[in-house]
């Protein structure tokens, strides 16, 4: 029984890990805190913001865009650099349009997100993964000496 939890620990670090890794996680993350920091400053109940039209109610606005960017950056990686231009606008926004952005908070980890999402690349693969992909296919990292197969045509 505790050697099948622990089995299914170990799965689940495991895919956490490579979700982390194929994925802009961080960015993504502090991009999600800045809108939740946005969000949860603006101090007014939503009733009351529903009531004073739309200049109160900027700041769910662009702290739910905020959040909302960061989940797609995370579930949609190949559009990182418009989730990443936009969250920044949002974070930028926020500061003059929502109680200097969350008091300065929400702003500052909503840029410092929105930076990380726009500047992330896909992972390269592990040396090691690399060598023995290389060697399926018959092919090898720049600087090796590889035979080649018997039979081969030049």
């Amino acid at each position: 029984m505790a050697g099948m939890t622990t089995r299914r620990i170990a799965a689940a670090w495991r895919w956490f890990t490579d979700f982390r890794r194929t994925r802009p996680f961080w960015g993504g993350l502090w991009l999600m805190l800045g809108g939740w920091a946005v969000m949860r400053l603006t101090v007014a109940p939503i009733e009351v913001v529903l009531s004073a039209g739309g200049s109160g109610i900027a700041g769910y606005l662009l702290g739910g865009g905020m959040i909302g960017l960061a989940l797609l950056a995370w579930f949609s990686p190949s559009q990182r650099m418009v989730c990443g231009v936009l969250g920044t606008a949002f974070a930028v926004a926020a500061f003059i349009a929502s109680n200097l952005g969350g008091f300065l908070v929400g702003t500052l980890l909503g840029v410092l997100g929105g930076t990380m999402i726009f500047g992330w690349g896909p992972k390269r693969p592990r040396r090691e993964e690399r060598t023995a992909a290389d060697a399926a296919k018959g092919t090898a990292p720049e600087g090796t000496d590889v035979e080649s197969p018997v039979g081969a045509v030049a």
